[in-house]
């Protein structure tokens, strides 16, 4: 595979420049690639099951990137797992994918009792290796073989495995490579964790150009002055993150080109990027270029991009997501799967090599998604937009699926996980939204009978439930308390009465 061979290329070539940094922890090329060679030869003697994944459980060690590409120089896809993952969810991965194996990087224990699966520590794994074992390349997947899977949001509770192959990811690869202004050995800041497929847009680009990852933990952002010191010392380059994060820093004057002097790409993906966050970031980083860019993790990563210029501000409330990639067609259709003309709003599918087989092991959900159009793989998306001057126009969900800082979740899942609680007889999910933005969500909640005296204590209650299924970004900020919740004629939760009764 390509991908993998130009990692080697620059681990053979510049063996001592380092490949990714991390707080306290860095790997350099040649490390990278002899460190993973070693461990897919000891994946290759445990004798697992052919395109058996791997799981790879850990928050920002550069461990996880030499698992990652150990798992596919063995011929087995891999599978993220951050360690702000709940243990409930992580048994679902793990039962979805029939997985065999997980290496655990972080040092932290793991208990999965629940769960079966051989659970092995990356430092008991270095013990066992002696540094003459490669893995030969016959064994590294390629084109059609699932490279990794991401695990997203789904609406019955149990995630979706979404397959991306090899062939999948050298299209985004090569595409970044080409349209983007980031090759050439830079410095790529890691923000996103690896369980979110917005990382890939900077770790293979990075890896694939002989650059180098700069990883900012969730400990680093949960405390500001921490994350402005790493920044003086990242000599960032290319910046990749969602809008919302880029709106944190910016709350902060000092997050200006005297800070991140070397800043010459902003490269934004997972949300919508507001025009005022945009102009903010032009007048604080003057010579550097930012790009808007759309796409769900079913497509890889991302396949529309736009340059944020002065005229596309001044003219446009919204901003565009942009051009489809070369390779990369976007069909809008109706309720009636007719193509809709220009400006008129439809589905948004996706037809080209980035577009996954679908969903693991879950075929029902994958017919109802994926389908084949003149010999390509196609995605309907769910998502809504519009076309205009050929640029692209995202409008939002079409279902009860959404984007909320930068991770995509579906509605149902969150409200399936809050009604399992013994406090609660009924409940919806109302998103609160600015500005075409989704801020944060509320819980409008028909309580059962309960011990507490006051409201936030059932919330608390509730909250510390939810903690044990679901990831915090999916935990609602506000809890509302009702009687009862409204009905439309037809007997179905009148999700438009509630919220407006919810957001008065």
């Amino acid at each position: 595979m390509q991908l993998i061979r130009a990692i080697e290329d620059h681990a053979l070539t510049n063996p001592e420049k380092l490949a990714f940094v991390s707080p306290g922890k860095q790997i350099n090329y040649g490390d990278l690639w002899n460190q993973s060679e070693q461990i897919a030869a000891f994946f290759l003697q445990e004798s697992l099951k052919e395109d058996s994944p791997i799981l790879v459980y850990g928050h920002m060690e550069p461990e996880m990137l030499v698992s990652f590409l150990a798992a596919v120089k063995s011929g087995h896809p891999y599978i993220p797992i951050d360690t702000s993952i709940p243990l409930e969810r992580i048994v679902k991965i793990i039962e979805s994918s029939k997985a065999e194996l997980l290496i655990n990087v972080s040092g932290l224990p793991l208990q999965l009792e629940q769960a079966i699966i051989q659970v092995m520590n990356f430092s008991d794994i270095e013990k066992l290796l002696t540094s003459a074992e490669k893995a030969d390349p016959s064994h590294w997947v390629k084109d059609d073989d699932n490279f990794y899977i991401i695990y997203t949001s789904g609406s019955t509770g149990n995630p979706k495995g979404v397959q991306i192959s090899a062939n999948n990811l050298q299209s985004f690869v090569d595409w970044m490579r080409k349209d983007f202004p980031i090759d050439g050995g830079l410095t790529f800041l890691n923000q996103a964790p690896f369980s979110f497929d917005l990382s890939v847009m900077d770790l293979y680009p990075a890896l694939s150009s002989g650059g180098r990852l700069f990883a900012i933990t969730k400990e680093m952002i949960a405390k500001p002055k921490i994350l402005f010191d790493a920044f003086v010392k990242s000599n960032t380059q290319v910046w990749t993150s969602t809008p919302s994060f880029a709106q944190m820093c910016l709350m902060d004057p000092s997050f200006n080109e005297d800070l991140l002097p070397e800043l010459t790409v902003f490269l934004f993906c997972g949300e919508i990027l507001p025009v005022s966050i945009s102009r903010m970031l032009k007048e604080r980083f003057p010579k550097a270029k930012i790009f808007n860019t759309y796409g769900p993790t079913e497509a890889t990563v991302a396949i529309t991009y736009v340059e944020v210029t002065d005229e596309l501000l001044d003219n446009h409330q919204t901003l565009p997501v942009g051009k489809p990639k070369d390779d990369t067609r976007i069909l809008l259709i109706d309720e009636s799967n007719q193509e809709v003309s220009e400006g008129e709003k439809g589905e948004i599918i996706i037809v080209g090599p980035g577009v996954s087989k679908g969903y693991l092991g879950q075929k029902e959900l994958t017919d109802k998604a994926f389908f084949q159009y003149n010999d390509e793989f196609a995605y309907r998306t769910g998502d809504a937009g519009y076309l205009e001057n050929g640029l692209l126009f995202y409008k939002g969900r079409m279902d009860f699926q959404i984007k909320l800082h930068g991770y995509r979740m579906e509605l149902e899942e969150i409200e399936y996980q809050i009604a399992k609680s013994e406090y609660v007889k009924a409940v919806v999910i109302v998103p609160y939204t600015q500005k075409e933005k989704i801020e944060y969500l509320t819980a409008a909640i028909v309580p059962a009978d309960h011990q507490f005296e006051k409201e936030y204590q059932l919330t608390a209650a509730i909250k510390k439930e939810l903690a044990d299924t679901l990831p915090a970004y999916m935990i609602p900020r506000k809890f509302t308390y009702h009687d009862e919740l409204p009905m439309t004629p037809n007997g179905k939760v009148d999700r438009k009465l509630i919220k407006e009764k919810v957001l008065l």
